[in-house]
């Protein structure tokens, strides 16, 4: 009876947990360079002294979807997207390095190259400063250059490059701000061959349709967990009664 409810108990709590995982892929399915998540489940057997017949439902690992996004055309010189495999590394307020595919950039009021979220981009040589009364243009090996609006026209000056990286992928963890870091915590070097793509922005990779259909298999999945433990319950209760005649 007890092995039933060990079963059903750890299914039915690791099933809501990926119902959780589920629901935030879909709150971020329009969400721009967003990496979706996967849940993986075993059976671990419970070690005691006694015969090995339990086992949990454990969640055994949360990995990261790494595949592309969609590519979204917006015209705009300030929006990029990384093409293939790469990230573009950004500064965080602790001074620390991290890395995202959301290229939506934009020039704050201090003049530094920044993220729609507000977190600086590096350049090969550290953060990236736009003069004013300049137009950007970045190129495809991440060189931001500047046009002037006045004076003589199209005079382009290279200020710098984003540093653009290509850590492997089984290195990188995701933090609880959506970006990625090295496991280690050491930034990685700058990869030449990743390339970007200007006035285009990189679309969520989560599959709408296919998550939705896995949340509802999940819910019933839940809801046979909690009737396994129902009829654990009411097969322990007529068991009772039997004893109690017999006695």
């Amino acid at each position: 009876m007890d092995r039933l409810i060990y079963t059903a108990m750890t299914g039915a709590k690791h099933v809501f947990m990926q119902q959780a995982g589920t629901a935030n892929n879909l709150a971020n399915a329009s969400t721009i360079g967003f990496k979706a998540q996967e849940h993986r489940f075993r059976a671990v057997p419970v070690q005691s002294e006694a015969m090995p017949t339990r086992a949990f439902v454990v969640d055994a690992s949360v990995s990261d979807v790494f595949d592309e996004g969609p590519s979204m055309f917006t015209g705009r010189n300030l929006d990029v997207a990384v093409q293939g495999r790469g990230w573009i590394a950004v500064q965080l307020p602790d001074g620390s390095e991290a890395y995202t595919r959301a290229g939506s950039l934009d020039v704050d009021e201090t003049g530094q190259l920044k993220t729609k979220d507000g977190y600086t981009v590096l350049g090969d040589g550290g953060p990236l400063n736009i003069p004013p009364d300049n137009r950007v243009e970045i190129a495809p090996d991440g060189t931001v250059s500047i046009v002037p609006t006045f004076g003589t026209p199209n005079n382009a000056n290279a200020i710098g490059r984003i540093k653009l990286v290509n850590p492997p992928e089984n290195t990188l963890v995701r933090g609880g701000d959506g970006l990625f870091r090295q496991a280690d915590g050491q930034p990685a070097p700058a990869d030449e061959q990743v390339r970007l793509a200007s006035g285009v922005l990189e679309g969520s990779n989560v599959n709408v349709t296919e998550s939705m259909v896995n949340l509802i298999s999940l819910a019933r999945q839940f809801e046979m967990q909690i009737k396994m433990l129902q009829t654990a319950d009411q097969n322990a209760q007529r068991a009772d009664q039997l004893l109690s005649l017999n006695a």
